[in-house]
């Protein structure tokens, strides 16, 4: 059964509906649930991908365990029955829950990229830079950065967010704030690059949100997910090219290949694009989770 909204079977109140997470407050927690819904350009699309949101769960699970080397990251836990009466159907909600500390969200989203590709290919093609940072002539599409960079952007809750220079972000939050930040999100990056690796899979960029509490930097929101990274496998690895990523690349081309105007509420997505799409996220799951 797809969840396109936890509402009906959370007895907290709601207290922040994102495109995909929705946050219930618990007094000294929060309590995030990751439905199915799907975005694209801007647009919640129908209907719901069944696992998506198991999917977002158990990896951002995953990955918040593995780098508690790293950084202290906001988890509580994501044991749906320890919530008792809260959660009137633990069953369906079982792998989609998390319960976090309450942080003070720091608004930039710390970008990293590995890889020369989507946005960062289509502001050097025009500039010949990235967030400002000029680069050599002559790069080519989805080559491979020497070391990775570091973009961030100004969170917007409206919108998109914005590109901006590491002078942009002193500016925003400071210079030991950034500094900070950056030396968390590349080395964060480089750990999991490795670790994709490993098996199989390209790491080709990502995105970090951090928190404060007690004035102390912790990572927040999800980490690693499909819809916070840009993987691709080996195998379909090329230079030149648009490498079809594994996420939710099927809805993206069915949408380019139809006439929606991307001004209008899109018709809704047929089975066998949606039935693509939750192999995408599953088969994910289990490459980069299975030991």
């Amino acid at each position: 059964m797809a969840v396109s909204t936890a509402a009906p079977w959370i007895d907290a109140p709601l207290v922040y509906k994102g495109k995909v997470r929705e946050l219930y407050d618990l007094g000294e927690h929060y309590l995030i649930v990751v439905t199915d819904r799907i975005s694209a350009f801007d647009y919640i699309l129908e209907p719901p991908v069944p696992e998506k949101g198991n999917v977002l769960n158990q990896l951002s699970a995953f990955w918040f365990e593995k780098t508690r080397h790293l950084i202290e990251n906001h988890v509580v836990h994501t044991d749906v029955y320890r919530l008792g009466n809260i959660v009137k159907e633990p069953e369906l909600l079982k792998h989609r829950i998390m319960v976090t500390r309450k942080a003070e969200r720091i608004d930039i989203e710390c970008v990293v990229r590995g890889y020369i590709t989507g946005g960062g290919w289509r502001q050097y093609s025009s500039t010949g830079e990235i967030n400002g940072i000029p680069l050599p002539e002559g790069l080519r599409k989805n080559e491979r950065f020497p070391e990775p960079l570091f973009t961030p952007a100004a969170k917007n809750d409206v919108g998109h967010d914005e590109d901006i220079s590491l002078q942009r972000m002193k500016e925003l939050v400071g210079v030991e704030l950034t500094a900070e930040l950056e030396a968390k999100s590349l080395a964060l990056y480089e750990f999991a690059r490795e670790y994709c690796e490993q098996r199989g899979i390209i790491l080709a960029d990502c995105k970090f949100e951090f928190g404060l509490i007690d004035g102390k930097v912790i990572l927040i929101d999800e980490i690693f997910t499909p819809d916070a990274s840009r993987f691709w496998a080996k195998e379909n690895y090329a230079l030149d090219v648009e490498i079809d990523s594994m996420d939710k690349e099927p809805v993206r081309t069915y949408l380019a290949d139809s006439d929606w105007d991307k001004n209008s509420t899109p018709a809704p997505l047929p089975s066998e694009v949606v039935s693509e799409t939750t192999a995408r996220y599953t088969n994910i799951l289990e490459r980069l989770t299975a030991e």
